[in-house]
C-alpha cells in the first residue's frame, strides 16, 4: 500500500503518517504505517501560514515535492509520473481545488476511490444546482453567461444586487457582489475581455444569514452532522478587519432539524447510485432568509476550510481530515466505528466556534498574546512580528484563528466576542513605511 498526497495547505496540521498508522493488516495502533508516502506540497500555502519550508530532514515523507503552487501547469505530470514510480495505490486530496486531479489521477491508474462523474457534482456550481432544484431544493435564480450580454439580460430579470463567480470556485476567490449597472459593466469589461466564456456564474443576490453544515459520510451514510452560522459576511475577507466569528446552532435552535435535513436531501440529489463517493466529508452553505427560507449556496464534498475541522473534533471527538485521510488510504476508521451510538450517530458533546481575523498588508508590528482561558481548545498565528504581509487573497487567508466550546451557543458568542476583540486590539499592523494601518 503506497500513498499520494495532493496538499494545499500548511503542513504542521497534517501529519499524515501519523494518521495512516495502525489499523492496517498487521499493524497496531502504535506501529507506523510502513508504506510509501509522496506529497505534491504547495509552497505560497506553507509560507502563508508562517511556517518554514521543510529541508530533506524535516520530514517523514517517502519523497516530498515543492512547487510554488499546486495551480502550476507541471503538477498532473509529475503526479502521475510518482504514482507510477511510487506503485501508489491510493490518491489523498483534502483542498477543493485538489479533488479534481486526484479523481482524474484513479482514473488514470485504476485506483478505487471517486473519480470524476462523482466529483463533478460538488465541484460544478452549475449542476449542483441543476440537480439539487430538481430534487424539489431551493436555489437562487442563476445563469451560466456565454457573454457580457447575457450576464446584463439576468441582472435587469432579477434586479440588483447580483453575485458573480467562478462556476469551479473555492475560498470567495474571484467572488463579487455587484451593486449596480456600473459596477457590473466594469466587472463584464475585464471579465470578457477575451470573448465568450463558460467558466462563470451569475446569480440572484439572496439576503439573509448564512449557515453552514459540516458532517461525515461513512460508506454512503451520514454518521456525524452540524450546523453553524457565520456572523459575518464571507466575501469581506479584504475589507474586514475585526473579528469574525462562527457558531455552532444549540440542539434545540429550530433551524438545526431543518438545516440538518435539507443537506441529506442535497446529498442525495448530488450521489445517484453507483457514486464512489462513498465516505467523505462535506460542507455546505445554506442562506436562511428573512422570510425564514432555507436557500442552498452550494455544498462541498470535502471538510470545511478556516478552522471548522477543528471545531467539529470538539463537537464530536474526531477529526475530519484525520478520518477522510484513513478512508481515501482505504484503511478502517476506529474512532469513529467507538463513538457513534445504537444508530450508528455521533451526538455533539457540547457548543463550539472560531473567531478569525484577517490578514492585512504592512508590516506586522505585535501580534497578540497566546489565549490561556481554559475553555480555548485552539490558537494559530499566520504571521511573524516584523514579517511584511500582502492583503488576505480568499477568505481563508487568516492572520489569526481561535477555536473554543462553551455549553450553549450564547455563551459561546460571549467568549469568543470578547476574545476577538482582544485579539483585535493587541494587533498591530502598519503600512510599510507609514503609519498605523
Amino acid at each position: 500500500m503506497s500513498v499520494l498526497v495532493l496538499h494545499r495547505n500548511p503542513l504542521a496540521a497534517f501529519p499524515y503518517r501519523r494518521w495512516l498508522s495502525g489499523d492496517a493488516p498487521g499493524l497496531d495502533d502504535r506501529t507506523p504505517y510502513p508504506g510509501d508516502l509522496v506529497v505534491l506540497a504547495a509552497r505560497d500555502k506553507i509560507e502563508s501560514a508562517g511556517e518554514q519550508l521543510p529541508g530533506p530532514l524535516d520530514h517523514d515523507f517517502t519523497h516530498l515535492d515543492l512547487f510554488g503552487t499546486l495551480d502550476d501547469e507541471t503538477v498532473p505530470a509529475r503526479a502521475l509520473a510518482l504514482a507510477e514510480r511510487h506503485r501508489i495505490t491510493h490518491v489523498i486530496a483534502h483542498h477543493e481545488a485538489d479533488v479534481a486531479l486526484a479523481a482524474r489521477l484513479r482514473e488514470r491508474l485504476g485506483l478505487d476511490g471517486p473519480r470524476s462523474a462523482d466529483i463533478r457534482p460538488f465541484r460544478d456550481k452549475a449542476l449542483m444546482k441543476k440537480l439539487a432544484r430538481q430534487a424539489g431544493i431551493e436555489v437562487a435564480p442563476h445563469t451560466v453567461p456565454g457573454s457580457a450580454q447575457e450576464a446584463r439580460d439576468f441582472a435587469a430579470r432579477h434586479g440588483f444586487p447580483v453575485v458573480l463567480k467562478h462556476r469551479e470556485g473555492y475560498n470567495s476567490i474571484g467572488l463579487r457582489i455587484v451593486a449596480d449597472p456600473d459596477e457590473l459593466e466594469a466587472r463584464l469589461a475585464d471579465a470578457y475581455r477575451d470573448g465568450p466564456r463558460d467558466d462563470l456564474l451569475i446569480e440572484a443576490y439572496v439576503p439573509g444569514r448564512m449557515c453552514h453544515v459540516d458532517g461525515l459520510v461513512v460508506d454512503g451514510r451520514t454518521v456525524a452532522a452540524w450546523p453553524s452560522q457565520y456572523q459575518y459576511d464571507l466575501a469581506s475577507f479584504g475589507v474586514d478587519a475585526g473579528p469574525r466569528v462562527d457558531l455552532t446552532l444549540d440542539v434545540a435552535d429550530p433551524l438545526t432539524p431543518r438545516l440538518l435535513t435539507l443537506v441529506e436531501r442535497t446529498l442525495a440529489a448530488l450521489k445517484p447510485e453507483g457514486s464512489r463517493l462513498r465516505t467523505h466529508a462535506f460542507h455546505a452553505e445554506v442562506f436562511h432568509t428573512p422570510d425564514d427560507r432555507l436557500v442552498l449556496c452550494e455544498i462541498a464534498g470535502r471538510s470545511g476550510g478556516a478552522k471548522i475541522r477543528e471545531v467539529f473534533e470538539i463537537l464530536f471527538g474526531i477529526q475530519l481530515a484525520v478520518q477522510v485521510t484513513r478512508a481515501e488510504a482505504g484503511l478502517p476508521l476506529p474512532a469513529v466505528e467507538g463513538a457513534v451510538d445504537e444508530r450508528g450517530l455521533l451526538r455533539p458533546r457540547c457548543m463550539a466556534g472560531q473567531v478569525l481575523t484577517m490578514k492585512r498588508p504592512g508590516l506586522v508590528r505585535s501580534l497578540p498574546s497566546v489565549p490561556d482561558e481554559e475553555w480555548v481548545r485552539g490558537f494559530w498565528l499566520f504571521a511573524e512580528e516584523g514579517q511584511v504581509i500582502p492583503p488576505a487573497g480568499g477568505s481563508a487567508d487568516f492572520l489569526t484563528a481561535t477555536v473554543g466550546s462553551a455549553p450553549t451557543r450564547a455563551e459561546c458568542e460571549r467568549r469568543l466576542r470578547a476574545l476577538g476583540a482582544r485579539i483585535v486590539a493587541e494587533t498591530k499592523i502598519v503600512p510599510v513605511g507609514g503609519e498605523e494601518a
